[in-house]
Formats: structure tokens, C-alpha cells, sequence
């Protein structure tokens, strides 16, 4: 069975109806309870009323009446039964624990359709919590991130032992970046001098940036995109 955090991660691609069913198939009945009670009380008071919201005191409950193996995939419902946007999500973030500030980054994709949410991700991959720079690589940052901050994204990975799996998107984002070939070419060289192994996750990155053959263009990225080739 897939653990309940790896849902969360697969949640960033799927409806929030398939992730609520999904979750309250594993909740017991009195957490079951609590989750239909919190998202009821979200959708019908979405707005801050005072100066916390009910829905933020629910996102740090979820942890004691979920589980925290649970938690995640709660919070980022809880986000989208309020329909919190840009402003609320960045709040939640600047206000919240390292595990509120995981589902907002979780939550992204589904709620700022834009580049807006961008300092959320730029900020988490600053950190050196590896939880919040996994959840920072999802479908948003895959979307939204330059070609210049996706290449140090990837290479924080490498850095801080993020599997580079949890990166959205890597294959085609990656497909003939000689930039990020090069950027990988230098990090294996310094770590082979220092007397240090190479990541085997470097090897299967370095050979993701090779060039696409003349009939494959899935993933191919316009020059003008946010993500294009150039720095």
C-alpha cells in the first residue's frame, strides 16, 4: 500500500475528491469525523474572520487528530476547501510549522495558477529541511522555476540527499540541458578529488540531459519558456 505521505506527493496530480476518498479510506472513525468537520467548516468559512481563520486552527490540529503519517494529505484538503489563495497560502506559510508550510507547498499546483507562490518555493529550497525541499519540487516549481533556479534546485538535491525522484518533471525538464550536464560534470569532479563518492543519483540525472534523437520530442522546451535552455 502506498504510504499515506506518497499519496500527498501523487495528490499534486490527482483531484482533491480522489485524495479525500483516498484518506478517509485509511482514517479511523473518530479522525474521519474530524476531517468531514474541518472541511465543512472551510468551505463555508473560506475567508480569515478575526486574526486566525478556523481553517488555519484545523491545519494545526490535523497532526493530533489525523496522525502525522496522515497530516499532510489533511492539510492540503483543508487548503482547498477554503479555496486559499496567493495571499492566504503565503500567510499560512510565513506563520506556519515546517509541516503546515510542506502542504502549502503540496498545494500549490491546484490553487495559484501563476507564477505568483514562486517566493514559497525559492524560500523552502533555501532551507536545509529535506522534507520542505521535496515538497518544493513539485508540478509548481516544475512549471514556474527558471532554467537558472531548477539547474540549483536539482543540485541542491544532490547536496542535502533528496532522491532527485521527488523532482517533478526531471526527465523532460532535464532532456538536453548542457547547462545542467556541465553543472553535473564539474560537482562529480569536485567530489572524486575531495576522495568523496559521486551520487548514483548524479549518473541517472547526467544521463537524463542527453539530447532527445531527431523523432523524440515529448518534452521539448521553447526557448522562450520560463524553463527554457538558457541561464
Amino acid at each position: 500500500m502506498t504510504h499515506p505521505n506518497e499519496t500527498v506527493r501523487a495528490s499534486e496530480g490527482i483531484t482533491p475528491a480522489d485524495l479525500r476518498a483516498d484518506l478517509t479510506a485509511r482514517l479511523g472513525g473518530a479522525a474521519r469525523a474530524w476531517l468531514d468537520q474541518a472541511l465543512d467548516e472551510a468551505a463555508a468559512h473560506p475567508r480569515t474572520e478575526g486574526p486566525v481563520s478556523v481553517w488555519e486552527l484545523r491545519l494545526a490540529e490535523a497532526g493530533r487528530r489525523c496522525g502525522p503519517a496522515h497530516a499532510d494529505a489533511a492539510r492540503v484538503l483543508i487548503l482547498h476547501a477554503a479555496r486559499a489563495d496567493h495571499a492566504a497560502l503565503a500567510r499560512v506559510y510565513a506563520q506556519g510549522t515546517a509541516d503546515e508550510r510542506r502542504a502549502v507547498l503540496h498545494a500549490l499546483p491546484h490553487l495559484v495558477p501563476g507564477p505568483d507562490a514562486l517566493p514559497l518555493v525559492e524560500d523552502a529550497l533555501r532551507t536545509n529541511d529535506t522534507r520542505l525541499v521535496a515538497a518544493a519540487l513539485g508540478p509548481y516549481a516544475a512549471r514556474h522555476l527558471d532554467a537558472h533556479q531548477w539547474r540549483h534546485a536539482v543540485l541542491k538535491c544532490l547536496f542535502t540527499g533528496v532522491p532527485v525522484d521527488q523532482v517533478a518533471d526531471l526527465a523532460a525538464r532535464a532532456r538536453a540541458d548542457a547547462e545542467l550536464a556541465r553543472m553535473l560534470a564539474d560537482y562529480a569532479a569536485e567530489r572524486t578529488a575531495a576522495g568523496r563518492p559521486v551520487p548514483d543519483d548524479l549518473h541517472r540525472v547526467l544521463a537524463l540531459t542527453e539530447p532527445a534523437g531527431p523523432h523524440d520530442t515529448h518534452g521539448h522546451h521553447d526557448s522562450h519558456s520560463p524553463h527554457g535552455k538558457e541561464s
